[in-house]
């Protein structure tokens, strides 16, 4: 019995291994959070001479504060973090726990695409889709970025998911140029007027694109959904942090995560929330 046809038949195993890829992934997701803003630092700054090399290869996973290259049994996702109690085996610092729940969130995020889509080429596709999104989220987070780097890729990819037959059903290869077309002026017009009216920018390139890469792989019927959902979740989110966080009223919060987030759960629980949608919506 070859690999695929033990998974094709047993649900359990399918998932088991779909939730290992995940933290492997996740693992990488970890590499690419950190090592991608610097990478993308040292090429604008290249004016400077050049330095060690670099890249998500190069060098090998250290300790951020000792500088001890890590061996392969240091570097298993999760149970490497609890076998050595959150701390580096040769200085004793204290590891992130980010690493590890980076690692849970790509595992669980992949279950729940697996768990939606079966043993599918499509499954295939949409977890590539999910782990951008979880990096594009992370990166947006630490550093108020989301690189061309990942989100114009995320966009071809949506189309040529569209082109193949293999994104949502119900959504064409029409439906994908539409909504990433819509996606990006959506955002792009916003922008504009925001900063017309008040003089400040709300609202990154890098969003424009991101939510440009939504409704490539989600259609533009999604479009509306996910400006609704994500402002929503922003605006109770923002509200929280300034109320019990300490958080300033003019600091900036990163949009990017909670594009991200809806773009997850429309492909999720799209249906669900599309008839929500309508009911909220619709005239009466």
């Amino acid at each position: 019995m070859t690999l695929a046809s033990a998974l094709v038949s047993n649900p359990t195993l399918f998932l088991g291994f779909v939730a290992l890829l995940g933290l492997l992934v996740g693992s990488f997701i970890n590499v690419i959070v950190y090592r991608l803003p610097i990478m993308l630092e040292r090429a604008w700054q290249s004016s400077e001479l050049p330095t060690e090399a670099f890249n998500l290869a190069v060098p090998r996973s250290h300790c951020p504060s000792c500088a001890q290259q890590l061996s392969a049994g240091e570097n298993v996702p999760v149970v490497s973090f609890l076998f050595l109690r959150g701390r580096c085996r040769h200085c004793k610092s204290r590891i992130s726990a980010r690493y590890p729940l980076v690692e849970i969130a790509a595992s669980v995020a992949s279950i729940l695409v697996a768990m939606t889509f079966g043993f599918t080429a499509s499954t295939l596709a949409f977890l590539a889709f999910a782990w951008f999104l979880l990096a594009l989220s992370l990166i947006d987070l630490d550093h108020h970025l989301l690189p061309d780097d990942l989100t114009l890729p995320l966009l071809w990819l949506g189309l040529l998911v569209s082109a193949f037959n293999l994104g949502l059903p119900g959504v064409s290869l029409f439906d994908a140029v539409i909504g990433a077309a819509a996606g990006y002026m959506t955002l792009w017009s916003l922008f504009w007027a925001f900063l017309l009216v008040t003089g400040k920018e709300g609202l990154g390139y890098g969003d424009f694109k991101l939510l440009a890469a939504l409704g490539a792989w989600l259609g533009w019927q999604a479009i509306l959904p996910v400006l609704l959902l994500a402002s929503l979740a922003g605006a109770v989110i923002g509200l929280i942090l300034i109320v019990f966080g300490g958080r300033e009223r003019s600091a900036p919060l990163p949009f990017g995560p909670f594009l991200a987030a809806a773009g997850f759960v429309m492909l999720i629980w799209g249906p669900q929330a599309l008839a929500l949608y309508g009911t909220l919506f619709a005239p009466h």
